[in-house]
């Protein structure tokens, strides 16, 4: 196989699975309006260092992102859902061909082409590609550094490595040094195991670490610059790059154990680790037979240390042999898997840069599966088969009114109904329909790929077949199905209403659980009203009079923090917000007239 076919029909692949259907989904989460906001302000105010948005906010991150979405939404003409995502869209695009191009240099062509396919359609990457978040960009250009590396360490570290510092340099200004050191810190790893020096790996990546830090270093001199810097900035990048890490913050922030990690990783790259579920027998066989032998054997302490001393001789030799790519890949994975499993602070997204070497390894484990254990590629195969059928065979019934709305109880039944209206009642679309018809295609093919190989026992093509399927579903996701009910979910329609009362000027809004160092806001609502709600205790001067926009319940803390203002409840969405599930209220407030 010619190595530009692959390569071509992976630029298909995530054109057709990222970009299609990048900007259908409104934004439903706190998270994606409150960086598509900072490029807004950017585009807005004129200020690209360090702009202030959602009244009062400076962004928690370094700018990178925000600075490619407000180039990208210069040339469209505005920043929307679309090119907000953009980003993360190609960033994702371009790690899946370079890791196709790095794998398919060193470990053949097809064992490359599964690895990207399995890059691409895991659930957490696949989530991270199309999201308004850092996260994504991050991990593509810490995974494009690693691997500019390696590339680097095989030419014995000769001549300057420009991409991984251009990459490493990116890396640092999208969330800070972590970017720049974690892959140094990782090569340094490999380049002792290879042979080299400590001295010598030390201050060759060192040097590079640094330089790659100092674009990280000029942006924070002009942002400690701008007015609005100072003091409050530093203690904004101290928090985020040193009291997250050691476990201080000011507030709590995704605060989990170390096995939240493993969970998420597991749960991150479904739909592969059900494959894991149909070896458990026949591990727990293996192991058994394992048990035994060591039980005839004798049970004795000095028997068992010295099959520890034989077990931990016998993994170092296997991994000082290993080829360098395999190599290379399983301590990025480890190396940086452990690294995030020390803060505090854990979230699954931190995770992305070992994917793509995760997925290396997995790829491995199927292509043996196809030689060694057919059957169990066969079963998980038609697991997914049977999954695409019954997520299509519950659309139809739904849009059939086989399922009736009344049906749904519970304390969000309203949502619920909600919901299950717009899959019933949205007027499909042709690219729609493709959406949904997308995983019985899939699942087909395999159904006709999986019978010839049952014929032939050749099951060639099963592997590729199943990376479709899981992509088919993803299309299906995108296409239709989260779209549909996400921009139920959203609070666009809301801030709709609200534009409608007061189409321009000032609005205000009020919390009573205030923290000042992570400060909640109406996120979405303020975006899709062009930022322009402040939290009322940051206006420039006590206002006589607006709108306030606030939650249930809210508007009685405000009356006790505000007693000198009246209210009037103009609009009740009957909505509970995507941010804070609160729902959304607007009030007009004045000034009260005392008579004497």
């Amino acid at each position: 196989m010619k190595k530009q076919v692959p390569l071509y029909l992976l630029c298909i692949v995530c054109l057709l699975s990222l970009f299609l259907f990048l900007g259908e989904a409104f934004f439903n989460t706190r998270g994606e309006p409150r960086e598509a906001i900072v490029a807004y302000s950017m585009l807005e105010h004129g200020n690209w260092i360090l702009p202030v948005n959602n009244g009062d906010e400076i962004a928690f991150k370094p700018p990178f992102l925000h600075w490619c979405i407000a180039a990208l939404s210069w040339l469209a003409g505005g920043v929307s859902e679309f090119t907000a995502r953009f980003p993360s869209a190609l960033s994702l695009s371009l790690m899946t061909l370079a890791v196709y191009a790095f794998y398919a240099r060193r470990r053949g062509t097809e064992l490359a082409l599964l690895t990207a396919l399995l890059t691409l359609s895991n659930f957490e990457v696949h989530r991270a590609g199309m999201a308004c978040r850092v996260d994504m960009l991050l991990a593509a250009l810490m995974v494009g550094a690693l691997l500019a590396l390696f590339r680097w360490s095989e030419g014995h570290e000769r001549g300057v490595p420009w991409v991984a510092w251009l990459c490493l340099s990116g890396a640092a200004l999208t969330k800070g040094p972590v970017g720049a050191l974690l892959p140094c810190a990782v090569t340094g790893v490999y380049l002792l195991l290879r042979g080299r020096s400590l001295w010598y790996a030390f201050w060759r990546l060192a040097l590079l670490a640094v330089a790659s830090l100092l674009p990280l270093g000029v942006w924070y001199y002009f942002a400690y610059c701008e007015p609005h810097g100072g003091a409050r900035f530093l203690g904004l990048i101290y928090e985020e790059n040193v009291l997250r890490l050691i476990g201080k913050m000011s507030y709590e922030s995704h605060v989990n154990p170390w096995p939240y990690n493993v969970m998420t990783v597991l749960t991150g790259f479904v739909p592969y680790t059900l494959i894991l579920l149909f070896l458990l027998p026949a591990a727990g066989r293996a192991l058994g037979r394992r048990f035994a032998r060591r039980s005839k054997a004798g049970t004795t302490v000095g028997r068992w240390w010295q099959a520890v001393q034989a077990w931990a001789v016998g993994r170092w030799q296997w991994l000082r042999s290993m080829d360098d790519a395999r190599l290379f890949s399983l301590l990025s994975a480890v190396i940086i898997f452990v690294f995030y499993c020390i803060p505090k602070s854990k979230r699954s997204t931190y995770l992305l840069p070992i994917y793509p070497f995760v997925a290396y390894f997995v790829a491995e484990g199927l292509l043996w599966l196809r030689s060694r254990r057919p059957r169990v590629l066969l079963v998980f195969g038609r697991t997914l088969v049977v999954l695409s059928g019954v997520l299509t065979v519950a659309f139809l019934l739904v849009k059939g009114g086989a399922v009736r709305t009344e049906w749904l109880g519970g304390s969000h039944a309203a949502e619920n109904m909600a919901y299950l209206a717009a899959l019933r009642d949205t007027h499909l679309s042709f690219l729609q329909i493709l959406a949904v018809v997308a995983p019985v295609a899939t699942a087909g093919w395999f159904l006709i790929k999986s019978t010839f190989a049952e014929r032939t026992t050749h099951p060639t093509h099963w592997p590729a077949a199943i990376a479709g399927m899981a992509l088919g579903l993803f299309f299906a996701l995108d296409g239709f199905y989260l779209p549909a009910v996400l921009n139920v979910k959203s609070d666009r329609a809301v801030a709709r209403q609200i534009a409608a009362i007061q189409p321009e000027g000032t609005l205000y809004s009020y919390r009573s659980d205030v923290l000042e160092a992570n400060r909640m806001h109406p996120f979405t609502i303020n975006f899709y009203l062009d930022d322009r709600i402040i939290p009322i205790d940051k206006a420039p001067a006590a206002p006589r009079g607006g709108l306030l926009v606030t939650g249930d319940e809210e508007i009685e803390n405000f009356r006790r923090a505000y007693p000198q203002y009246d209210t009037l409840l103009l609009l009740d969405s009957g909505h509970r917000s995507c941010d804070d599930k609160k729902v959304v209220k607007l009030y007009a407030f004045s000034e009260r007239v005392i008579q004497k």
